[in-house]
């Protein structure tokens, strides 16, 4: 057995393999990140009557398809973890290189986004609602780049023939962070475009 092996299986006496357990403890963290924010912008939308908003210059059509595209990596995501425990080499691979895709593609919709406030002369400076718009996006932006770079890795070593059932037990840490990502928009997505 080798030592990654080792270390995936070892529980340390909680049941819970100790790099499960480290991932749930880092989600933990973060759900207490993206709280804090979520909150402050309840908090000051709610205290706030005379509210900014965005005037016009907010897309609900592409925070949909955003919505989407996360909603259908979640899935792809799903089957890279399944696919990775009946050793199905290729369905590994396709479905780690869709979520990839279709993380790049919220990346690409999102920067197209700030494109757009930006020939506008939108920043985070403008008033507070894009100051909060900026924040919540730009901050969830960065963690699917994590979560796009995280797949892209395991893609690597799934091409390299380096996953299967006894080594591939990353692939589910991954989509646990990922799932993650994908709930945090569920809440950023209605909050920012749909109220």
């Amino acid at each position: 057995m080798s030592t990654a092996d080792a270390i995936s299986i070892d529980s340390g006496g909680t049941g819970v393999p100790s790099n499960k357990l480290g991932v749930w403890l880092f989600l933990a963290s973060e759900v207490m990140f993206f709280t804090v924010f979520i909150a402050a912008y309840i908090v000051l939308r709610a205290s706030n009557p005379a509210w900014p908003g965005p005037e016009g210059h907010l897309s609900v059509p592409l925070g949909t398809l955003n919505t989407f595209v996360l909603l259908c990596s979640s899935m792809t995501m799903v089957l890279a973890h399944a696919a990775v425990a009946r050793d199905d080499q290729r369905a590994l691979r396709l479905n780690l290189l869709l979520t990839v895709v279709l993380g790049a593609t919220f990346l690409g919709v999102k920067g197209y986004e700030y494109s757009l406030k930006f020939e506008h002369g939108i920043g985070p400076a403008t008033n507070i609602f894009w100051s909060c718009y900026f924040t919540l996006t730009g901050f969830h932006a960065l963690h699917v780049l994590a979560g796009v770079l995280t797949n892209l890795w395991f893609l690597m070593r799934a091409m390299q023939g380096r996953l299967n059932p006894r080594t591939g037990y990353g692939v589910e840490l991954a989509g646990l962070y990922w799932h993650f990502v994908d709930i945090v928009w569920l809440f950023v997505f209605p909050l920012i475009y749909l109220l």
